[in-house]
Order: C-alpha cells, then sequence, then structure tokens
C-alpha cells in the first residue's frame, strides 16, 4: 500500500485515473487522514467513517462535478471535502475563517448545495434534475445521498412523493447505519431494520410503491460491488433508489461501539480512539443538562409533565426524561414539525408539555408555531437549546433569530434566563398553571454557577431584575448577554451606569422601561441574537410610541450570517464581547 497514495488526488478526476483495485488504498489512507485530523482539531467523525468507501465510489463511479452530488445534511461529507481539493487546508475546518464543517456552495463546485439541517437532498436534488430535463441534459446524473434518520422527516417524503412523478434522472442512495446522532426511531426503521445485504422483508416496500425503482440493500463498504451497481443505476431511467447498508464510525473500534459518543467525539487518540480526558471538576454544569435534571425534579411531582424533542435526546439532555420517566418522554425523530403540533395536541388535553428543540431547528416549524399553538393559546413549553452564537457549526447552526422570529407571534412568552438558576426557575414556572405558550430560550454549553440545585421559585412573568442602579447610562441585558455587562462593568466600576436583566422580551417590563426612560440619559440594549426585529428592536418600538428621547444604542449581531468559530471569536465579530461592551459605554459616557 502506498501510505501517500492521497497526496496525489486533488480532485475526483485524479481518483477515476487510479485503476478500481486500488482504491481500497484510498479508503484506507482517507479513513486514517479523516481521523488523524479530528482526533486533534475535532469535529464530526462516525458520520464520515462509516462512508469512506461509499464517497470514493460515487467519485469514481459518477463525472462529479458535472454529474451532481447532494449530500443531506452534511456530517458525513469530511471525505468528499478531502477528495474535491480540500485536503491541504481540512486541518481548519470548522475553524474561524477555515474551512466549513458542511458542504458549501461557495466554498467548492463539488459542493452542489449548502446543507447543515436534515432531510434537504433529495429536493435540492429532484430540483437540479428536473432542471437539467428542462436544460435538455438528459444525461446528466443527481445523486442525493440521505441517511437512514433524515429519510423519516417530512420533508424527504415529500420530495419522494413528487420524484415518483417525474421523468427526473434522480439517484437516492439511502446511506442505512441504523443511527443518526442518536439511535433512528420509528415504522419506517424497524422496517428498514429487518432488512440485511441481499434479503429484503415481503412485506410491502413504500419506495417502490412511490414509483422508484428500488435496488439493495447491498454491502457499502464494499468498493467493488458499489461501482457495479452504480453502473447498473447509470442505464436506468427515471427514479431510482438504493439502500446501502453502512457502519456509523466504520474502522476506529471505539466508534463502532460507542455511535453516539463518537458523533462529534472531542479530542482522542487517532491510533486508539480513547477519548482525551479534561478535568471537569468543579466547574459548572452545562445548561442542557440542568434543563433535563430539572426537567425530572419536576416531573416527580407533576404526573402531567411530558418531554418531547426532535432525534436531540443527547443533545438536549431530554435522555435524563427518557430514562426516569419512558412513558412520558419521545423521541419523534427528525420532525420538527411532528413535534410541535404533538406537543399542542397532548396540551389540548391538560398536560404540560416541554418541547426541547435546539434554536435553529425550530425554524424548520414555523407555521406550526404560529397555527398550532400560539393561535390556539396552547401553553406549550418550547426549551431553545443552543440560542445564540454556538461556535464551529457555523452559519446553519447559530440560533440567533428566535427572538426575532418568535416576537412577532401573539399569544407567546419569550424568556431567556441569565444563569442557571434563572433557568430552572423558569421551568418551574411554566409548569404552574401557564395560559400561554411560552419559549425559554439557553446558551449551549456550560453556565457559571457550580452550585445550580437551589430551591424553586416562581418567577413574575414579564418582570426585570435590577442588577445595578446608576444615574446616567442604562444597559438592558438578556439571556448570558448579562455576564458579558457584568464582566464590562467591573472593569468601568462606573456609579453612572445601571444595569438590568429584562429577562422577558415577551412582555417586556414596561413598568422597568418607563422608570429607565425617564431616570436615564442613554440605553444600550444587547441580545445573542440578531439586532434586526430583536429585543434591541423592542426597545426601540416602546420609545417610539411613548415618545421617549433618550440615546439608544442597540447591541446584537449584524444583519449577516456569521460564519464558523470559537464563541470568544465570534463574539468578537459580533461586538458583543466584554471589551467592546466595555468601549461602547465608556465611549457613550464621554459623549453625553
Amino acid at each position: 500500500m502506498d501510505p501517500n497514495i492521497l497526496e496525489d488526488i486533488h480532485s475526483p478526476e485524479d481518483l477515476r485515473k487510479l485503476p478500481a483495485e486500488r482504491l481500497q488504498e484510498v479508503s484506507t489512507a482517507l479513513r486514517k487522514f479523516i481521523i488523524d485530523i479530528v482526533a486533534t482539531k475535532e469535529g464530526h467523525l462516525g458520520a464520515s467513517l462509516g462512508v469512506v468507501e461509499l464517497t470514493i465510489a460515487l467519485h469514481y463511479a459518477f463525472n462529479t462535478p458535472k454529474d451532481l452530488l447532494v449530500w443531506d445534511v452534511g456530517h458525513q461529507a469530511y471525505g468528499h471535502k478531502i477528495l474535491t481539493g480540500r485536503r491541504e487546508n481540512f486541518h481548519t475546518n470548522r475553524r474561524l475563517n477555515g474551512i466549513s464543517g458542511f458542504p458549501k456552495r461557495e466554498e467548492s463546485e463539488y459542493d452542489t448545495f449548502g446543507v447543515g439541517h436534515s432531510s434537504t437532498a433529495i429536493s435540492a436534488a429532484l430540483g437540479m434534475a428536473i432542471a437539467s430535463n428542462l436544460k435538455g441534459e438528459f444525461s446528466k446524473h443527481h445523486i442525493a445521498v440521505v441517511g437512514d434518520a433524515s429519510i423519516a422527516s417530512g420533508m424527504a417524503f415529500e420530495g419522494l412523493n413528487h420524484a415518483g412523478v417525474t421523468k427526473a434522472n434522480l439517484l437516492v442512495v439511502l446511506n442505512d447505519n441504523a443511527i443518526g446522532i442518536d439511535p433512528s426511531v420509528g415504522a419506517l426503521k424497524q422496517y428498514l431494520t429487518k432488512a440485511r445485504v441481499g434479503y429484503k422483508p415481503k412485506q410491502s416496500n413504500i419506495i417502490e410503491a412511490l414509483n422508484f425503482k428500488y435496488f439493495g440493500p447491498v454491502d457499502g463498504h464494499d468498493i467493488a460491488g458499489l461501482l457495479e451497481v452504480f453502473e447498473q443505476m447509470k442505464q436506468i431511467e427515471g427514479p431510482k433508489f438504493l439502500r446501502v447498508i453502512t457502519t456509523k464510525g466504520k474502522g476506529l473500534k471505539k466508534a463502532e461501539e460507542d455511535q453516539v459518543k463518537y458523533h462529534a467525539p472531542g479530542k482522542f487518540k487517532p491510533d486508539t480512539g480513547e477519548l482525551l480526558t479534561y478535568d471537569t471538576a468543579g466547574l459548572p454544569l452545562k445548561y442542557q443538562d440542568v434543563f433535563g435534571l430539572t426537567l425530572v425534579e419536576l416531573a416527580k411531582k407533576n404526573e402531567k409533565i411530558i418531554g418531547i424533542t426532535p432525534a436531540m435526546p443527547t443533545g438536549s439532555s431530554l435522555k435524563f426524561m427518557m430514562q426516569a420517566f419512558p412513558e412520558r418522554a419521545f423521541d419523534v425523530g427528525i420532525a420538527e414539525q411532528h413535534a410541535v403540533t404533538l406537543s399542542a395536541g397532548m396540551a389540548t388535553q391538560g398536560f404540560v408539555v416541554f418541547c426541547a428543540i435546539y434554536s435553529t431547528f425550530l425554524q424548520r416549524a414555523y407555521d406550526q408555531v404560529i397555527h398550532d399553538v400560539a393561535l390556539q393559546k396552547l401553553p406549550v413549553v418550547f426549551c431553545l437549546d443552543r440560542a445564540g452564537l454556538v461556535g464551529e457549526d457555523g452559519a446553519t447552526h447559530h440560533g440567533v433569530f428566535d427572538i426575532a422570529y418568535l416576537r412577532c407571534i401573539p399569544n407567546i412568552i419569550i424568556a431567556a434566563p441569565s444563569n442557571e438558576t434563572e433557568l430552572r426557575n423558569l421551568l418551574y414556572t411554566a409548569q404552574i398553571d401557564l395560559k400561554l405558550p411560552m419559549a425559554i430560550r439557553y446558551p449551549r454549553g456550560r453556565g457559571i454557577q457550580k452550585e445550580w440545585e437551589t430551591p424553586f421559585e416562581e418567577i413574575e412573568i414579564g418582570k426585570a431584575h435590577c442588577l445595578q442602579q446608576g444615574d446616567r447610562i442604562a444597559v438592558l441585558s438578556i439571556g448570558n448577554m448579562v455576564q458579558n455587562v457584568t464582566k464590562a462593568l467591573e472593569k468601568i466600576k462606573k456609579e453612572a451606569i445601571g444595569h438590568f436583566d429584562m429577562r422577558f422580551v415577551k412582555p417586556l417590563d414596561e413598568e422597568v422601561l418607563h422608570f429607565v426612560f425617564k431616570k436615564y440619559k442613554a440605553i444600550i440594549t444587547i441580545e445573542d441574537g440578531v439586532v434586526t426585529g430583536g429585543f434591541g428592536s423592542a426597545v426601540l418600538e416602546f420609545a417610539a410610541k411613548h415618545d421617549y428621547k433618550a440615546k439608544i444604542r442597540n447591541l446584537g449581531l449584524p444583519d449577516e450570517f456569521i460564519e464558523q468559530g470559537n464563541i470568544d471569536e465570534l463574539q468578537e465579530i459580533a461586538k458583543i464581547n466584554v471589551q467592546y461592551i466595555e468601549e461602547e459605554i465608556v465611549t457613550l459616557i464621554q459623549n453625553l
């Protein structure tokens, strides 16, 4: 075997120059390259290891980029990136000014569609295939690679349903490894589990019922077998479906054994896969765990509490509820719209439903939030994990739009705790005779309090909290930005500055706002979300309505997508970091 074989592959064209007999060498080298980089730089591991052979076979059998290859989600696209000219800078993956952790159109002509959220590949590839037919390009191939967790999503079925009545030259490759981030769930998963390489269950095949020519399952780690079946696919017109069986984490024993943990494992030893430990003793708990453990604590006393999550029981820590009360906690798979309306249905029957969902994923169920929840005043509690900037996953995953897109909806309460105690108390408050839907947004990562298991206290809805009095400038902060402002004020130590933890974006504490605008000459608002339409906009609207003339400065994310990087770097770019807040306050004082 040539250990340097990857160095001669700068594009799929170079790959296709090799004899097929050498592709196994490529797969060995590619898998090792991915392991070595991710071991030190971190990122998504298991998904990409599982599709190494499939990636090589796709680029070898099809004439990419002329033939269009679309990856769903993109967790599995590291091998694709390395083979398409990004090997030398792959070490910058997910870093500031580096390459994205997901396929991105502006990054490479081989990235035919930008992804990050699931279940979009079939619709996108179908759109491309229909466009090719309209342009008379009937020989062009269009391939969508979709995971078994993603294909159960409603949008994937919408794409399949449409494709089945077209003449599109579309190949859907189902990468079936029985797991997304957590194990796949649902009736479709149960059907797929019964199948194995060379065997199809006797019961009706839903894919064939949708007018697809169905093939498989085949071994996704057998390059020769994949090449043979792809050549057959190329000769068949119309929509085709190939089921490929793979193992997530393939080639790294520990990643195969613990597929959930090794989805994105952090740093590890590349030769053994052993995770590198770091001392967490004495560190605050993650916000997600505070949520998960608090929900269990509340559920022990309130039998009406239900937990629901769309495919993120580990990421949201609803796993604790699922372990303690399995009959009252539900993972519904990658189905955000269903999760929201399922929550609404349960709420009509008197249950207290906590829908745990990442902020960026709630965007996918916007109509359901409006039509099925808020319009009917159903008291669903949306627990929005990963609100604000999330770091290395970048623009597709930042939870920075929720305040703006929820604030315009009638009948909804929006709260943002500044620490773990406030999060606990908001969760406690939400299960006490809530009359309206409520969104509680909290950030990714660790909190700030080591002693977080404090006695519960009910929080009055819509009431702010004064942290510091002043007489010239008032800083109004929301959520985790309270901590940044507090640190900035410690450096300034000016008695002229008042600081208010607003707690609620909707309803705003108008009593406090009237007090602030009457007392202070200038007001600064700060939020870990977009300025356009956000918390600061709400304060501006209040000032305009009541004809207040104070100088107002809104700090928050600009009207642009923020790319990947660590949180400190991104807060600096967005100008919501401690240093910028300090400078802004000092400048404002000097100009008053």
